[in-house]
C-alpha cells in the first residue's frame, strides 16, 4: 500500500468510520494511524531513525520526516537519530544543543507485513481509548446502580454487558442461590473501578450494604429527597439485613415510610433481593438505645457501653437469649455490624453471677488490706467502693453516709488504707531502682511507684524508653486481624490509664527531653480545636 493522492482521503475516511463504530474521538484513530505509518517506515528506512509521519487533518496527505538532534558531542549515541553542533553546521545557523532538524523524506511503500504491523498498532491504540472511554465513563458512576443484561459466566463470575464494554460480578459479589443466564437483565451496584494491566474494571455487587440502601432510595421518595436518611445497613446477603434510618421531619415516621402501604416498598426491595429479610430500625444518637433497636426483636434487660474499648455489654432475659443472639449468631452479627461495635450478650443469670464473683473480690480485698470483718467489708463495697484509692483519697462525707460509720471510724478507715498504699509504693519504688530505673523517670509526673514498677516489668527504665511507646502500648486498644478484633493489652491499663491520658504523658516526656517543640504542641492544638469548630458549624 502506497501512500499516494488516491487514498490520501480514503485514511480520514477509514478513521472516521472506525471512530464512530467505537464512539471514540476520530483523531485518536488518526494518531493510530501515524504511529502506525511511521513504524512502517522506520522497518524501510532503518530502525535507529527517529521517523514522525503527520496526517493532514482535512486533506489525508500523510507527510514523512526525518529529525534529528543535536546534542553534546560525548553523548552522541545514535548517528542516525543525533548529530555533534559541528556537523550540525551544514543544515542549521549557529546550532545549539537540543535543536532539531527535520527534513522530509519519501513516503514507502507498505508490503504485506509492514500493513499488518500497521493493522496491529491501530487495532491497539482503538482498543486503548475504547478502555479509557469506559474508565472515564463509569468512574464517576461509582455507588449507582445499573441495570444490565448477563452476556456469560466465566469460573463463577458473571460478565455482563456496560455498551461501552463489560462489567464484573464476582461470584462472592452474587447473592447465595442466585443463577444467571444469557440475556438476563439484573440490577447492579457499581463498587469499583480500576485501572488494570488488561484494561479498565468494573466491578460490581449485589451483596454490598450500599446496594440496598440505593435500592430503598429508589423506592421510597423520602429518602431521595433527603428528609429521611440511611444511617447504616448490616446485611448477611440472601438471608437478612438490618437498616437505620432517620426522618428529620418530626411528622414522617421513618420507619413506617420505608415499609410502605401495606408493605410495598419493603416487599420490592426484599423481591430484588431474592427474599431477603429486612429489619427497619429507628435510629438513635444514644448509642444504647440504638442498640436496644437494633437487636430486635428480642427484648433488652440492661446495657452497659464501654466506649474506650468499644464494647457493649447486653443483658436478655433467659428466654430471649437465643432470639438476642439469632441463627448461627445472625441478629447478634448484624446489630454490632450496624452499630459498629462488639457486643457480649448474657443472661440476667450469668449476670448476677458476675457481679457476685466481683463483689466477693472486692470483699475480700477490703477485709485483707484493712483488717476488716465480712460484714463491714460488704458495706463498702455495696456503697460503690471498688478500690483502696477510692476509700482513702475520697471526702470524707462520703465515708459518713455509710451506717454505724462516723468521723472517727471514717479517719481510721482512711488511715489505715492509706498507710497500706505507702507501704505497697515503697516496695514498688524499692523493686523498680532494683531493675535499674532511671531517676528521670521514677520523678516524671502522673506515674505512681506501682506505675513506675509495671513499667520497669516491661523493660521500660527511663525516660527516653517511655517517650518512645505508643498511647495503645500504654493504655491498651483493639487490633482488627481477619476481620476479628483482638485485644492488645497496655502496660498501665490496669491502673485505668486511658488513652488520651497516656498521649499526653507521652508528649509531655518528648517536650521535656527536648524531642517536640512545645509551641508547635500549642498550634496543633489550636489548628484542631478550630477544624472542630468549623465541622460544628457546618
Amino acid at each position: 500500500m502506497a501512500i499516494t493522492s488516491a487514498n490520501q482521503l480514503e485514511l480520514l475516511q477509514t478513521a472516521e468510520a472506525v471512530a464512530r463504530e467505537k464512539l471514540i474521538d476520530p483523531a485518536l484513530v488518526v494518531e493510530a494511524m501515524e504511529e502506525s505509518l511511521a513504524r512502517a517506515a522506520k522497518s524501510r528506512y532503518g530502525s535507529e531513525m527517529d521517523i514522525r509521519v503527520s496526517i493532514d487533518r482535512k486533506t489525508g496527505r500523510a507527510t514523512f520526516t526525518r529529525v534529528r538532534t543535536v546534542v553534546d558531542p560525548e553523548e552522541l549515541e545514535n548517528y542516525q537519530a543525533e548529530m555533534t553542533p559541528d556537523q550540525a553546521k551544514q543544515y542549521l545557523e549557529n546550532p545549539q544543543i537540543g535543536d532539531t532538524y527535520v527534513e522530509e523524506i519519501p513516503p514507502v511503500e507498505m508490503g504485506r507485513i509492514a500493513a499488518q504491523s500497521a493493522k496491529q498498532v491501530i487495532l491497539q491504540k482503538v482498543r486503548e481509548a475504547e478502555r479509557e472511554k469506559q474508565y472515564e465513563e463509569f468512574k464517576d458512576r461509582i455507588g449507582t446502580i445499573l441495570n444490565v443484561q448477563v452476556k456469560r459466566e466465566e469460573y463463577g463470575n458473571v460478565i455482563v454487558d456496560l455498551n461501552a464494554g463489560e462489567g464484573v460480578l464476582r461470584r462472592n459479589e452474587k447473592i447465595g442461590r442466585e443463577s444467571y443466564r444469557p440475556n438476563d437483565r439484573i440490577r447492579v451496584y457499581i463498587k469499583d473501578v480500576r485501572r488494570e494491566p488488561r484494561g479498565p474494571q468494573v466491578f460490581l455487587s449485589r451483596t454490598a450494604p450500599e446496594f440496598m440502601a440505593e435500592l430503598f432510595k429508589m423506592e421510597v421518595p423520602e429518602i431521595y429527597e433527603g428528609i429521611i436518611e440511611i444511617k447504616a445497613v448490616a446485611r448477611d446477603p440472601g438471608s437478612r439485613a438490618k437498616i437505620a434510618v432517620i426522618s428529620y421531619d418530626s411528622s414522617i415516621d421513618p420507619v413506617g415510610a420505608c415499609v410502605g402501604m401495606r408493605g410495598s416498598r419493603v416487599q420490592a426491595v426484599v423481591n430484588e433481593l431474592q427474599g431477603e429479610k429486612i429489619d427497619i430500625i429507628p435510629w438513635n444518637e444514644d448509642l444504647p438505645t440504638f442498640l436496644v433497636n437494633a437487636l430486635q426483636p428480642a427484648e433488652v434487660s440492661k446495657v452497659v457501653l464501654d466506649e474506650d474499648a468499644e464494647r457493649i455489654e447486653v443483658v436478655v432475659p433467659e428466654e430471649q437469649l437465643s432470639l438476642a443472639i439469632g441463627r448461627r449468631g445472625q441478629n447478634v452479627r448484624l446489630a454490632s455490624q450496624l452499630t459498629g461495635l462488639d457486643i457480649d450478650i448474657m443472661t440476667e443469670e450469668e449476670e448476677s453471677a458476675r457481679r457476685q464473683k466481683e463483689f466477693e473480690a472486692r470483699t475480700k480485698l477490703f477485709m485483707d488490706t484493712l483488717d476488716l470483718d465480712e460484714f463491714f467489708a460488704q458495706l463498702l463495697v455495696s456503697e460503690g467502693f471498688t478500690n483502696l484509692e477510692e476509700v482513702a483519697y475520697v471526702e470524707q462525707d462520703e465515708l459518713l453516709v455509710i451506717d454505724g460509720v462516723d468521723e472517727d471510724t471514717a479517719q481510721e478507715l482512711q488511715t489505715r488504707a492509706r498507710e497500706y498504699l505507702d507501704a505497697q509504693n515503697a516496695k514498688a519504688l524499692e523493686r523498680a531502682r532494683e531493675l535499674g530505673v532511671d531517676d528521670s523517670l521514677i520523678n516524671f509526673e502522673g506515674l505512681s511507684p506501682a506505675m513506675v514498677l509495671a513499667l520497669a516489668l516491661d523493660d521500660v527504665k527511663t525516660l527516653e524508653d517511655f517517650a518512645t511507646l505508643a498511647d495503645w502500648e500504654i493504655a491498651g486498644g483493639w487490633t482488627t486481624v481477619d476481620g476479628q478484633r483482638v485485644k492488645d493489652d497496655g502496660i498501665l491499663e490496669k491502673f485505668d490509664v486511658g488513652l488520651e491520658e497516656a498521649q499526653d504523658m507521652v508528649m509531655t516526656a518528648r517536650v521535656l527531653l527536648g524531642w517536640v517543640d512545645p509551641d508547635d504542641l500549642i498550634a496543633e492544638t489550636e489548628e484542631g480545636e478550630e477544624a472542630t469548630e468549623e465541622e460544628a458549624e457546618a
